[in-house]
């Protein structure tokens, strides 16, 4: 069998979007490393039912409010 072929699986704490931590083991990071949430299951729209932020930061936001003026008239 060869020898390191996986991943070092290890300790991590991971901070939730609303602050809250759990510590969890994974084979991101190093050791006692935190990997801090941008967005999980508790502010993510698919579990909330809202709208969702990151649109508003796309591309397609940003192409809209560019050519805004620019829009046919009925």
């Amino acid at each position: 069998m060869k020898k390191n072929v996986h991943p070092n699986y290890h300790k991590i704490k991971v901070v939730m979007t609303d602050g809250s931590e759990f510590e969890t083991r994974s084979t991101w990071g190093k050791e006692n490393d935190v990997l801090k949430l941008d967005v999980d299951p508790k502010s993510h729209s698919a579990w909330t039912g809202g709208t969702q932020k990151i649109l508003d930061k796309g591309r397609v936001s940003k192409y809209n409010k560019k050519f805004s003026n620019l829009r046919a008239k009925k």
